[in-house]
């Protein structure tokens, strides 16, 4: 029953105790509570939601949290309820000593929520109770009492110590049954409650030598708690006077850094006593197991010493109570104040309470990163803090509330261009000289696809040569992208297309992943010489970017193809024979060997020979020109009838050839035929007379036309004629090809690099004229070529600037 009382007394004031809270912080802002000390974990303290009018639905995402500077966290937040609660056992003697009544004992936390920061002090005050008895420094006292003690005489007994205070302290001393003394409690604001024995009859030594009493002290507790002490007097014959301090209490100031054996001060009691009862020695009385750690007094000389490490973070003051006690047991008192002066001895302490990482890089300038404490544990000016950043061109440090920081971007963030930041952050305090503390924090950037796939070069050119195996590859081509993992991630495809009329996918294919490009066939130079394809680069983002570039396919030539002879006819088709005038002179041209070659470039380019002549020393043939020319005068004794094997080569590597024959006949008129008709067939079998017989009409037939067009030319302003000649000797033009066209001296080349050509009936004396360019940078059409007075056709100047022509 005893207890339940005391627990809905405790209730009582506990309730009293919030109420009064909550008026204070109607007044001045602070929500300050009360909670009893020993109370169990999980203790309900307050509603912080209510108190601070908290929307609960939101409490959990703005990061609540309770700090409290110290080692120990005693109290936190409840985020399922929102209460403040105890986290761990509160011990108000330990937290605050044995204070006074009218100064409570105060826990001071920060309530702490983000997004938005704010910031809130909570008081909590540790209430008192009655769990510490009260205790006596010896639990024998001895007292040497003089039987000449007058009645009344008073001997004061060491006072018991409660740690517990207000009501729940000592209230009373109670005296056990003694027929000598009785207990005079007495209070004062230095000691408290205290006893002294008052002697209410005489002592006889030699009656009753040794006197024991049993003393109990009290506290106001419900239920009270109790301590005893035996009071052991020893009957003397005289010891009226205990030790007197000179100052009843001394108040020293002490630096935290002071080293051990630093001097404090020094107390000092006389004893108006003589001898043994005027002897003082010094001790401690009460004090705690820390004082008792850091400091030592000497019991003759009363010195107080620094005997460990002093803290001014672990505690700011010291109250220690010393006695003086005599040779008779008489004691006197004093006590000890001593103020530890703050040092600069604690480095800021920075702390990162929420971060965001990584950081995306598309975050917008104002980003807030990071949320940081910074904490000085000294005092006054040593623990003013100043915080800053190592010059960073991307973020900045913005003061927020108190001692917290908010770390925010300041600059666009390109993870391509810097992919982590190690931010250093520099704390510094007040004190002199000032610490400082540096922090370095890493932030990773995450990327975001926002870089599309480069090419390495604007275009492609790629050379393939004709005749290649399907498979080959072209040429490879590569796209870089510089995000990340699958943003950075680059594929290749062709764009569709045509390429004279057929997709470009049945020409070449592209290897996705490397970009290579391979031929699907075979190429043909004399079909088509290049083509081009777009290729396109793409990531893998979301969504992806992408990139096009062209590729231009040159196919280059092979000689593949052998010279192909188109004057005179090759065997099998027709018998050409050029019928050669008796009086040509040396140099005169008699017949022209035409081919072409359908390779390009110096597969094409063809030199003529003669392989086999009937009579060597006849006739020549141009190395390039194909023209066949007389190498002296024809005479009469000349055979009628030549034969030459001509050899058509062209300039590849290997060289391809082709060889035709080319008959000549030696003859002025038609009418010589017979002749050669009768001689030819003396002279070989009647299917080469056939032979001849065809090839003299067909000249002949030439020749009338020849006669006709001379003519016509003649008398209608000599217009441009079909066929080439050079005396006697016509080519007729139908056997160049559409795209071939011919120049003397120049051999057959296509038609967008020669020029049509005018030929008069005097082969030595013939103008060469151009009448029509094909290409932009010949001659102009008003310069011709003229026969040199040497009389090689080959040979010839041009008119208006004097330039040989080979």
């Amino acid at each position: 029953m005893a207890e339940r009382k005391a627990h809905r007394w405790i209730e009582r004031r506990v309730k009293c105790a919030v109420f009064l809270l909550a008026v204070v912080q109607a007044s001045f802002g602070d929500i300050r509570y009360s909670v009893p000390e020993e109370t169990k974990n999980k203790y309900v303290i307050g509603s912080l939601t209510k108190d601070f009018n908290l929307d609960f639905k939101l409490l959990a995402a703005r990061k609540p949290r309770v700090d409290y500077q110290g080692e120990r966290r005693y109290c936190g937040i409840d985020l399922t309820t929102g209460d403040l609660i105890v986290l761990e056992r509160i011990d108000r003697e330990k937290l605050c000593g044995q204070t006074k009544t009218n100064k409570p004992c105060i826990l001071n936390f920060e309530f702490i929520l983000e997004n938005p920061l704010e910031l809130h002090n909570i008081v909590v005050e540790v209430t008192d109770i009655n769990d510490n008895p009260p205790v006596f420094s010896k639990d024998v006292i001895k007292l040497e009492i003089g039987e000449a003690a007058p009645i009344g005489s008073r001997f004061q007994i060491p006072t018991a110590r409660d740690l517990d205070v207000g009501i729940n302290s000592v209230q009373n001393y109670i005296l056990g049954r003694s027929e000598h003394f009785v207990l005079d409690v007495q209070s004062n604001t230095q000691r408290g409650k205290y006893a002294e024995l008052v002697l209410k009859h005489t002592l006889d030594r030699e009656k009753e030598g040794e006197h024991t009493l049993l003393v109990t002290a009290v506290d106001g507790g419900n239920p009270s708690r109790s301590g005893t002490a035996t009071v052991h007097i020893l009957v003397m014959d005289f010891n009226d006077n205990a030790p007197v301090f000179q100052q009843t209490v001394y108040k020293v100031n002490l630096l935290e850094n002071a080293p051990a054996g630093t001097f404090i001060v020094k107390v000092s009691a006389t004893d108006k006593d003589e001898g043994a009862n005027g002897a003082v020695s010094y001790d401690f009385n009460h004090v705690s197991e820390n004082s008792k750690r850091l400091f030592h007094i000497d019991e003759k000389s009363g010195e107080l010493k620094v005997i460990d490490k002093i803290d001014y973070e672990e505690a700011s003051s010291y109250e220690i109570e010393i006695q003086a006690e005599d040779g008779g047991g008489q004691t006197g008192h004093c006590k000890v104040l001593i103020q530890i002066t703050d040092v600069n001895d604690n480095a800021p302490v920075i702390t990162v309470k929420s971060a965001l990482n990584p950081i995306p890089e598309n975050a917008p300038t104002g980003t807030e990163i990071a949320v940081i404490n910074v904490k000085d544990l000294d005092d006054g000016d040593n623990s003013r803090v100043h915080c800053f950043l190592s010059e960073n061109m991307h973020f900045t440090l913005q003061s927020s509330i108190k001692n917290y920081f908010t770390l925010v971007t300041k600059a666009v963030l390109d993870r391509e261009e810097v992919s982590e930041f190690n931010i250093t952050i520099t704390a510094t305090d007040g004190g002199s000289p000032p610490l400082s503390t540096d922090a370095v924090l890493n932030f990773k950037i995450s990327d975001i696809n926002d870089n599309p796939p480069a090419f390495d070069e604007q275009s492609y050119s790629a050379y393939v040569v004709e005749n290649n195996k399907p498979g080959t590859s072209v040429i490879a081509i590569r796209a870089r992208d510089p995000d990340w993992r699958q943003n950075g991630t680059v594929s290749y495809a062709l764009l569709s297309g045509e390429v004279s009329g057929v997709p470009v996918s049945s020409f070449v294919s592209i290897n996705g992943d490397t970009g290579v490009i391979h031929a699907v066939r075979s190429f043909d130079y004399e079909q088509f010489r290049s083509f081009k394809v777009q290729v396109v680069a793409r990531d893998n983002g979301s969504p992806p970017l992408s990139s096009n570039v062209t590729v231009s396919v040159f196919i280059t030539d092979q000689n593949d193809n052998s010279p192909q002879i188109l004057y005179p006819a090759p065997l099998g088709k027709s018998i050409m024979t050029e019928m050669v005038p008796k009086a040509a002179y040396a140099g005169s041209l008699v017949s022209k060997v035409i081919a072409v070659d359908a390779d390009s470039g110096q597969n094409a380019w063809l030199s003529y020979q003669i392989m086999k002549s009937s009579d060597p020393g006849l006739f020549t043939i141009g190395l390039h020109s194909g023209e066949i020319r007389a190498l002296r005068d024809i005479s009469e004794s000349d055979t009628m009838k030549q034969n030459l094997v001509i050899s058509v080569k062209d300039n590849g590597q290997p060289s391809l050839s082709t060889t035709c024959s080319v008959y000549l006949l030696i003859s002025d008129n038609l009418a010589e035929i017979p002749q050669l008709k009768d001689k030819s067939y003396d002279e070989s079998n009647s299917k080469l007379t056939s032979y001849l017989i065809i090839a003299l009409v067909s000249v002949s037939t030439f020749f009338l036309t020849f006669i006709i067009l001379i003519v016509a030319v003649r008398f209608c302003r000599r217009r441009k004629p079909q066929l080439l000649f050079d005396g006697a000797v016509a080519v007729p033009g139908a056997y160049f090809p559409p795209n071939y066209a011919d120049v003397d001296g120049a051999g057959t080349l296509r038609s967008s690099y020669n020029y049509d050509t005018y030929l008069t009936t005097g082969s030595r004396t013939s103008d060469f004229k151009f009448a029509r360019s094909y290409n932009d940078v010949t001659l102009p059409a008003e310069n011709t070529l003229k026969r040199s007075p040497n009389g090689n056709s080959e040979d010839m100047d041009i008119t208006g600037n004097g330039s040989k022509y080979g």
